[in-house]
């Protein structure tokens, strides 16, 4: 890729980039005062309830995607795959709809909460809708077009609340969540096609299925294996501490989620387009995994030292007893960060395989830890589960696989240990802050402020270089890592085979799927 092409991309994924921001702050700040508006509705039970249909329908999203959303994304020929991701995304929306909704009773009393049956059959018919809407999710992701999809979440986000307050008020409680969902879906997936300017075809190729489904398959495992991650606390908690419990670690755990959200979305939007078309290499994944570090670190550990207060002044005292569930978790809101940052560059470099192994290693020693931690500690041991786990098996494992993708770890390190360092004072300042002021409202001004003075200070001359680098021209940055290169030999990477094939993307939460664990309309 010359400097210019290379500059040009750099522009397009900036400008994404800043879209997607918009997108976030203006959907997640409006989701969360809408989920406060329920939570002071809905009963710790109903959330519980609403939090069991949710995890069935997000675990199954990622089958209806199949996998395909990556590689139509780094797709060189995206035209000549597209109606056979269609037609691949359609079928599998269809079967796991019908599926779900016939055995949606069964998987809520398996799931220890039967009354979650009729939510879990409503919230099937977006499987199909996402299967549908494939091709021009990706299209809109390939392309940059952030613009068109906050359109895209703001339309879904509005109707959404209101049908979902609506039908709340008219006392249809669980099931008026269930309905939101689908009424926001079934036009945001409409104007999707609009906005993409893609016309719906459904054809299968019979001579680019097999390249599709091997590149797509690993990766529809690794994001099945994700979601469940992020929902087997969920499932076990629902059966060993029942739904009121349940519904005290969701909040908790949204909260914490709140850094993940706002800066995955961002990521995620530019993140494999980028990698995929970007000769930065490991440079490039250094300067990306240290911007959102030095903001997820700070953001997530923050919050948790603010945990009660926090939770008092937005959702009420009778939402309380979730607060030490999220004092336990902001480390781990901010590591996952970092975990879709890693994941999306070795998508990037045609490494799905190894993103699926760590998410098995992942889920199978979270499920023991969980399994442990709840019996003896309640939803306090499952929020230490989750980070213990991450730290000792997840964070190694994505070391070793970004190792053999050729990514200099040593680069990496001296990228986030200013910030990670700096987070500490400013974490002891909010924490000073929450501990020795009475009023809940005064200890998140002071503590918040404090914390964000502290760390700004350390940080402002880190951040002016890491800007810079990431304006730099094409041709400057690459001098740099030539360099660099030089000055630490690395062993070179072994090639995976790939075949390139396009593919479609699964609705994101701003285009209908709701996130896990998420508690807002």
């Amino acid at each position: 890729m010359s400097g210019q092409a290379e500059a040009s991309l750099r522009s397009k994924a900036a400008r994404g980039a800043a879209w997607s921001g918009v997108s976030t702050i203006v959907l997640r700040m409006g989701g969360v005062v809408v989920g406060i508006v329920l939570a002071r509705i809905l009963t710790p039970e109903q959330f519980g309830v609403y939090a069991v249909a949710l995890t069935v329908q997000a675990i199954l999203m990622t089958v209806a995607d199949l996998g395909l959303t990556a590689d139509l994304i780094r797709s060189r020929e995206p035209e000549r795959i597209a109606s056979t991701v269609g037609a691949l995304g359609l079928a599998t929306g269809a079967i796991t709809m019908l599926v779900t909704a016939g055995f949606s009773g069964g998987l809520a009393t398996l799931l220890g909460s039967p009354e979650a049956g009729p939510a879990i059959a409503v919230l099937a018919l977006t499987l199909l809708l996402a299967g549908g809407t494939i091709v021009p999710n990706a299209m809109l992701q390939r392309r940059f077009q952030q613009r068109e999809l906050f359109f895209v979440g703001l339309t879904d986000f509005v109707i959404s609340t209101v049908v979902t307050l609506v039908l709340v008020a008219l006392g249809f409680g669980v099931m008026g969540l269930a309905i939101g969902r689908v009424a926001a879906q079934v036009v945001s997936s409409a104007l999707q096609f609009v906005l993409a300017r893609v016309v719906p075809r459904y054809r299968i190729d019979r001579t680019v299925v097999k390249g599709v489904l091997a590149f797509g398959v690993p990766i529809a495992a690794a994001n099945l294996l994700s979601w469940t991650l992020l929902n087997v606390d969920n499932i076990i908690l629902a059966r060993v501490a029942g739904a009121t419990a349940l519904g005290f670690y969701v909040l908790a755990f949204t909260i914490s989620s709140w850094p993940m959200n706002a800066l995955s979305q961002v990521v995620r939007s530019i993140s494999l387009p980028y990698f995929s078309r970007t000769q930065g290499g490991s440079g490039a994944f250094a300067t990306v995994t240290a911007i959102a570090w030095a903001a997820a670190l700070p953001a997530g550990t923050v919050l948790a030292a603010l945990s009660v207060p926090l939770i008092e002044v937005l959702y009420g005292d009778k939402w309380l007893p979730g607060a030490p569930v999220l004092a336990v978790l902001g480390l781990y809101g901010s590591l996952r960060v970092a975990f879709d940052i890693a994941a999306a560059y070795l998508y990037s470099q045609g490494r799905s395989k190894p993103v699926l192994w760590i998410q098995i290693a992942w889920l199978v020693a979270l499920v023991v830890a969980m399994v442990v931690a709840t019996q003896g500690y309640g939803i306090v041991g499952a929020a230490w589960a989750h980070v213990i786990v991450a730290v000792v098996v997840t964070l190694p494992a994505y070391l070793i696989a970004l190792r053999l993708a050729g990514v200099r770890i040593g680069e990496l390190a001296r990228a986030v240990w200013l910030p990670t360092v700096a987070t500490i004072p400013a974490v002891l300042a909010a924490a000073a802050a929450e501990a020795f002021i009475g009023n809940s409202v005064l200890a998140i001004l002071v503590g918040g402020l404090a914390a964000v003075l502290v760390y700004a200070a350390l940080m402002w001359p880190w951040i002016r270089r890491r800007l810079r680098e990431l304006r730099a021209p094409a041709g400057e940055q690459t001098l740099a890592e030539e360099a660099l290169a030089e000055a630490v030999p690395v062993e070179p990477a072994p090639e995976v085979p790939v075949t390139v094939a396009p593919m479609t993307v699964a609705p994101t939460a701003a285009t209908g799927a709701p996130a896990a664990k998420n508690g807002e309309a």
